[in-house]
């Protein structure tokens, strides 16, 4: 009984240590392997900012989708106990930019539309259909002949609007020209001087043209599975600061298998011109009649967060 006692020990701790030692072979041999391939990723990421630097055209988008989908039944706690809802979100951020040693064209487009439906099943009278509630569309183009390796001049045309309702009321369109600031790679200043907002709209008591100052700060990267863009862009009127305005969207995605992820947007903007139309348009002639002296200009934001996907 012994005997087989001490042969079945001696048989385990054989089997413990052939399972450690192996375990161990094939660590080192993992580690040895990964070595091997991150001094293959480094060689490549070498060559590729290698590439990046040359002339030529720099084309890319990516994106975010975000949405959800509910129904409820005989949901009692609350005040629309059968309904169905839901919720649509998507986000396209674009360009293309040719780089050469004595010039550059840079274009890029952002467009984020975002949907939403409340269908209340005990009524005929609602709305049942999908209604836009986020909607920002924008697209520019920058032309720069070279003065100095980090600055340019340029011209620079930016126009604004909604897709889904109102198109072109309002529509903004900037054309100018200044200079164009690089300090570091990837990051874009624009700084033009003469520059005209052309304003588009029905209520031309409210919305109004004007000559001014156009700034445009963009900032586009990606940083392995990190891709992401901020800008802002502003106009400060000659005329009027009530003709002012600005806005700044930035949008971030993070891809997680493949071209598929995880995406964040949010935008601020101050607009006083589309501030006192709301205002008028909703007013209940109660008190005062909105101006621009007694309007309140509140900042106007929006996010989505979904799926995001890197074209």
């Amino acid at each position: 009984m012994t005997k087989r006692l001490l042969l079945t020990t001696i048989l385990m701790l054989s089997m413990v240590f052939s399972f450690a030692q192996t375990k161990e072979e094939l660590e080192t041999q993992k580690s040895e392997k990964q070595a091997v391939a991150d001094a293959a990723q480094a060689e490549a990421d070498a060559l590729q900012a290698q590439i990046d630097v040359l002339p030529g055209w720099r084309i890319g988008a990516f994106g975010t989708i975000g949405g959800n989908l509910s129904n409820f039944n005989n949901w009692y706690s609350q005040g629309t106990p059968n309904n169905t809802t839901g919720n649509l979100g998507i986000t396209v951020n674009g360009y293309a930019n040719l780089i050469e040693e004595k010039h550059f064209w840079r274009n890029s487009l952002t467009a984020n539309l975002n949907w939403v439906k409340l269908d209340d099943k005990d009524t005929d009278l609602d709305d049942d259909d999908f209604n836009p509630t986020t909607d920002v569309f924008s697209i520019s183009s920058l032309y720069g002949r070279n003065i100095t390796k980090k600055l340019a001049a340029s011209v620079l045309m930016e126009y604004r609007t909604t897709l889904l309702d109102n198109f072109n009321d309002p529509g903004y369109l900037d054309v100018g020209v200044g200079f164009t600031w690089l300090p570091i790679e990837n990051l874009i200043v624009v700084v033009h001087p003469l520059n005209y907002n052309f304003v588009f709209a029905d209520n031309d008591n409210v919305f109004e043209s004007s000559l001014g100052a156009k700034i445009v700060a963009d900032y586009t990267r990606q940083i392995g599975a990190v891709n992401f863009k901020s800008n802002l862009s502003a106009f400060q009127s000659y005329k009027s600061g009530d003709l002012s305005n600005w806005q700044w969207t930035n949008s971030f995605g993070y891809t997680l298998w493949k071209m598929i992820g995880v995406g964040f947007d949010f935008g601020l903007r101050s607009n006083k011109q589309e501030a006192l139309n709301y205002a008028l348009t909703t007013f209940d002639g109660m008190g005062d009649t909105p101006d621009f002296g007694n309007v309140d200009n509140d900042l106007q934001t929006y996010w989505t967060i979904g799926l995001s996907y890197k074209f």
